[in-house]
């Protein structure tokens, strides 16, 4: 098609966060700003769904292809989506018009900068699940680091400045080794070209170096163990709707680039590394989910809850199995919805009673039966319970890992059993119990742009568990591909 669909999905939000940007001093009128900037998303998502409906399910091409030369010779604007990448740009979109909606209560200053950072986020995400180049890929991929960073340091907590620069650091030094793998990629090929790249193979002698350079920066935005101690931080001084962007989209990226690099790229060092890979995954499940169970504070053990699933995730993805690899999309677009709905849920009760820790609450069931109703739903969903899209991706995972590796498998499994117990001992806390804290008494239900967003995480989250069919045909025909090129780089060498 000659319509630019992609750069228009790059370049959307930022043309209203541009529009925003010139006329706050003159616009003082917060709803119209908010206006405003979800009608830009909301343009976004529709569109977003129009190349979902375009797109050809039959075939692992990249479709929608746009190049462009930036520097000639070094660097293209190179863009385009095959079945994998395409889920995690509708995930992006359908994110961002919540958030907006979100802000209602927890934004009260600045709202027209947070609403600007929010959408140049969204294109900086959408780029890079869009990339085709390394060094394109690299320059979307940091510059993400900046707006979040601004939205933790600003708008986050009491120790907001101390997460924002420990989030910061953290994922800014774990991507210096992948810049060099980048350059040094070029020095080998002639080219940073995915496409290419993929024609021409990388050299068995240099793929372990290159693997580790980029693990370097997927390992810290996963987050694996033991590089994982920046997200809690980050999540807890995180105004809401920054917690559900970390959470929702930003930890994806990792997870996309295990997918598009390190099994893409280097199949030989993939091959030789999934040993550390199966360890840290089962490590994070277990340990991870143990602290979570311990945690006081609601979004701290929700923050180390995602770092047990996001293990799931990189366990189903080295498996090299084509359950294993659907397994951790699929878990990480549920993950995305099912986390989003639970930041929003400790939102909902922080905003009234400006508390996370659990002891606050107990006894809630009576006096807001419809967020009882929702948060037992995410919650459920969060433990993997059939009938949920949670289930499916775990399932899949799980079902991949019994082939490849029982040990781990059966490890991983012990932590589906301590997940249940943290999240259903989350709830009884927060929701039953007695109502020995007499001030709860004034809380009030969900409003009604609350029930709205909680609502449209909840419809796919449902529907997907019990039809994952439409997620699963998306991505089949690309993995079955990558797979059998996986496998054909590793013979050959």
């Amino acid at each position: 098609m000659n319509f630019p669909i992609l750069s228009s999905l790059i370049l959307l939000p930022s043309i209203g966060a541009l529009f925003l940007f010139f006329t706050k001093s003159k616009q003082e009128n917060n709803i119209t700003i908010k206006y405003v900037a979800l009608f830009t998303s909301l343009v976004n998502f529709f569109l977003s769904i129009y190349l979902w409906i375009l797109f050809d399910q039959s075939t692992s091409e990249f479709q929608f292809i746009e190049d462009r030369i930036w520097i000639e010779g070094l660097v293209n604007y190179k863009v385009g989506v095959d079945g994998i990448s395409i889920l995690f740009i509708l995930l992006t979109t359908f994110i961002t018009p919540i958030c907006i909606i979100s802000v209602n209560n927890s934004i009260k200053t600045r709202l027209s900068e947070f609403l600007i950072a929010v959408l140049i986020m969204e294109t900086f995400m959408i780029g890079v699940f869009c990339s085709l180049d390394l060094i394109v890929f690299y320059l979307f991929f940091e510059a993400g680091l900046i707006p979040m960073f601004l939205i933790i340091g600003i708008w986050g907590g009491s120790r907001r400045v101390y997460s924002a620069f420990k989030f910061f650091l953290f994922t800014l030094l774990g991507s210096v080794l992948m810049l060099v793998a980048i350059i040094s990629i070029y020095w080998i090929t002639g080219t940073t070209d995915f496409i290419h790249l993929y024609e021409l193979g990388i050299d068995a002698k240099y793929q372990n170096f290159l693997w580790l350079a980029f693990f370097s920066s997927f390992a810290v935005k996963t987050p694996m163990w033991p590089v994982h101690t920046w997200l809690p931080d980050a999540h807890v001084e995180a105004p809401t709707a920054g917690s559900v962007l970390l959470a929702a989209i930003l930890l994806k990226m990792a997870g996309y680039g295990f997918i598009r690099f390190s099994l893409g790229l280097f199949p030989i060092a993939s091959d030789t590394f999934t040993p550390l890979i199966y360890s840290m995954s089962v490590i994070a499940i277990i340990f991870t989910s143990f602290i979570a169970l311990m945690q006081e504070d609601m979004k701290k053990l929700i923050a180390y809850s995602s770092v047990a699933h996001m293990g799931y995730v990189t366990l189903g993805i080295f498996t090299i199995q084509q359950q294993g690899i659907e397994g951790s999309i699929i878990q990480m677009i549920s993950h995305g919805l099912v986390s989003a709905a639970l930041f929003l849920c400790v939102g909902v009760v922080y905003d009234r009673m400006h508390s996370r820790l659990i002891e606050t609450y107990g006894g809630i069931v009576t006096i807001v039966p419809k967020y009882a109703v929702l948060f037992m739903l995410f919650t459920l969903a969060a433990l993997g319970l059939p009938g949920t899209s949670g289930f499916v991706g775990e399932f899949l995972i799980l079902m991949a890992a019994f082939k490849d590796n029982f040990l781990v498998a059966v490890i991983a499994c012990f932590g589906v059993i301590i997940g249940a117990a943290y999240m259903l001992w989350l709830y009884k806390r927060v929701i039953f119990g007695k109502l020995v804290n007499l001030d709860l008494k004034q809380m009030i239900d969900l409003n009604k742009s609350e029930l709205f967003i909680l609502s449209c995480l909840a419809v796919p989250t449902l529907f997907f568990g019990f039809y994952p069919e439409p997620l699963i045909n998306t991505i089949e025909v690309s993995i079955s591909d990558l797979i059998k090129v996986y496998n054909v780089n590793l013979t050959s060498n």
